[in-house]
């Protein structure tokens, strides 16, 4: 029997040829993505591929609300109104990815969803992205997006994570590694791995780096004019590093931060706007770029404390966003200043861009992108000024700044003015249900730490 590991790594291969052109393939797994950026679905035989292609694919629309835990949301009226009605599920037009970190090889389908009338989900996160998409190109636009995503190795034998062992010394990591390139030499095996499986499943990967913690690495991708695939990029490639990882016996996190004492893990994302004509629409010749480039900051600052869930959606997010934890949190701009949550680059002008710096890698990638594109469609439209943008460090400046804590960002997103104009209805009644459900649990229950400082000292 030839062991998983030493399978050959596998193209993409369209969906309409599957059987034909990969008979190896034993299984498929056709799944949907969550508005946690979970991807849930079934496990099929592979010559059940035709019920994938043809949409006779069925699951229940409140899979994609679920909370953290895979638990139903109470009071959900999508559980108990609708009888927990199946939705259509389709095939997003991706080609399947084949993966050879399972035990026989398997096929990975990407797939949304629809309503029994015909109808796009709106609760879908990937449909929320392409109906702003979609109001884009009513404009003439088109998005050009890149993200860059870091995250931690981290060794699985205990529960709490704890810096892997390098495969060359044996030795555990145990210091901070900016650009170390005996970190990712030491890596290598596992790093290239990754490439590789990027190449098959068509992930447009670039440069990686060391970053600032004990076994963060950091994976940027290539602009691209297509969000849709830059978050389907993102979603796979998170799913690619935990299964490769767990090939190598280590473990992958992209949890804003799992370390208290060490760098969070963010996903940053650079976007651009070009005409029908492929122009970018925020080149000016020069350093600042257009009138246009400045509606879209506007946008974006007026939108970011409302849209803060979105970019930190979980407990532990708002560890990365703490004072002093060197992320983001202020709701500022500025010209090459990475102490700001939006910053213009420096470089060649015709590569003028908008890096919006906020999101947690822990983030749903469509909600990120469609939260973006919106906040810049909203300034673009109403061509909004943005405020002066800032020198220096924005770290010890006194502004505004993101939410603090789960409770707020929630609240901030639920009575947002702007909300409704990015999101329908319907999702955003399902996030605001499924993040306060997680934050009542998270409430309720009492950590270690407490009964350390509290039990027999009060």
């Amino acid at each position: 029997m030839i062991s998983h590991f030493e399978l050959p790594v596998p193209d993409a291969a369209p969906v309409e040829n599957l059987e034909r052109e990969h008979p190896e393939v034993d299984a498929i797994f056709a799944c949907i993505c969550d508005l946690n950026g979970v991807m849930r679905g079934k496990r099929l035989p592979a010559n059940q591929i035709d019920k994938v292609r043809g949409g006779g694919l069925r699951m229940p629309l409140s899979l994609l609300g679920m909370d953290i835990w895979g638990e139903d949301v109470e009071g959900s009226d999508l559980v108990f109104d609708t009888g927990d009605a199946d939705g259509i599920c389709e095939h997003t037009g991706r080609k399947a990815s084949l993966v050879n970190w399972t035990e026989r090889p398997t096929a990975f389908i990407q797939l949304w969803t629809r309503q029994e009338d015909g109808t796009p989900f709106a609760g879908d996160p990937r449909r929320a992205l392409a109906a702003v998409v979609d109001r884009l190109a009513a404009h003439g636009l088109t998005a050009v997006v890149a993200t860059e995503l870091e995250f931690y190795i981290v060794d699985p034998a205990k529960a709490a994570p704890q810096p892997p062992r390098s495969p060359v010394t044996g030795k555990r990591l145990d210091s901070d590694g900016a650009l170390s390139l005996d970190e990712l030499q030491h890596f290598d095996a596992l790093l290239n791995e990754i490439y590789d499986g990027c190449r098959a499943q068509d992930i447009p990967a670039d440069s990686a780096i060391s970053e600032n913690g004990a076994g963060q690495f950091e994976i940027n991708f290539h602009h691209q004019p297509d969000p849709l695939k830059a978050a389907d990029d993102a979603v796979l490639f998170k799913r690619l590093v935990r299964g490769l990882a767990r090939r190598h016996g280590l473990a992958a996190t992209f949890m804003a931060k799992p370390y208290g004492d060490r760098a969070g893990s963010g996903m940053h994302a650079h976007v651009s706007l070009v005409d029908r004509q492929g122009r970018n629409l925020f080149d000016d010749g020069g350093p600042e770029g257009t009138p246009l480039l400045r509606h879209a900051v506007a946008g974006l600052i007026r939108t970011m404390q409302q849209n803060g869930l979105v970019f930190a959606p979980h407990e532990n997010s708002y560890r990365r966003l703490l004072p002093g934890a060197h992320a983001p949190a202020a709701v500022a701009w500025g010209y090459e200043n990475r102490t700001v949550a939006i910053r213009i680059p420096g470089g060649d002008h015709r590569a003028r861009r908008i890096e919006h710096r906020v999101a947690g890698a822990d983030a749903n990638p469509y909600l990120v992108l469609a939260s973006i594109l919106g906040g810049m469609l909203l300034g673009i439209e109403g061509e909004w000024a943005p405020p002066e943008p800032v020198t220096g460090d924005a770290y010890s400046m006194r502004l505004d700044r993101l939410p603090p804590d789960w409770a707020s960002a929630i609240d901030a997103f639920t009575r947002g003015e702007h909300m409704e104009k990015i999101y329908a209805p319907r999702l955003l009644r399902m996030f605001e249900q499924m993040k306060r459900q997680e934050l009542g649990r998270f409430t309720r229950h009492v950590t270690d730490f407490e009964y350390h400082s509290y039990l027999e000292a009060v």
